[in-house]
């Protein structure tokens, strides 16, 4: 059996500047996908922001031929999602495939978390992906 192909499908990536993210843009590019890398570009605890990463994964996808753009969107909020959204409209004029997969790692015990930690988690990890 063949690949799968996702020729003229439009996909969006949360947390596709590393990691398994940047694996999924990877794949889905080689396999026909045009491509929104998004990334907050945050350091993996949750602080900080830069379009490097996110950029670095587009500049990736275009050296193999494929076809990416980058959004810093967030995926905590509403608004975020929004964005990220009409990134991938206003590129491709549609939405195909969604992989939610931004998330803020907290090497950290339960009892030893603040509020504030476990907030930002909450809201990138589990209400991300809501929105």
């Amino acid at each position: 059996m063949g690949d799968i192909r996702f020729d003229d499908r439009v996909a969006i990536v949360t947390g596709a500047g590393g990691g398994l993210g940047r694996e999924h843009a990877l794949l889905l590019a080689s396999r026909g996908a045009k491509v929104v890398v998004n990334d907050l570009g945050g350091a993996t605890d949750g602080t900080g922001a830069s379009a490097g990463p996110a950029e670095q994964t587009v500049k990736e996808i275009e050296g193999l031929g494929g076809v990416a753009v980058a959004d810093t969107s967030t995926v905590a909020t509403v608004e975020g999602g929004q964005a990220i959204v009409d990134t991938a409209l206003a590129a491709f004029g549609r939405v195909d495939i969604v992989i939610s997969n931004a998330g803020i790692l907290r090497d950290k015990a339960f009892h030893n978390m603040t509020l504030s930690c476990s907030t930002r988690c909450w809201t990138c990890t589990s209400k991300g992906p809501s929105t």
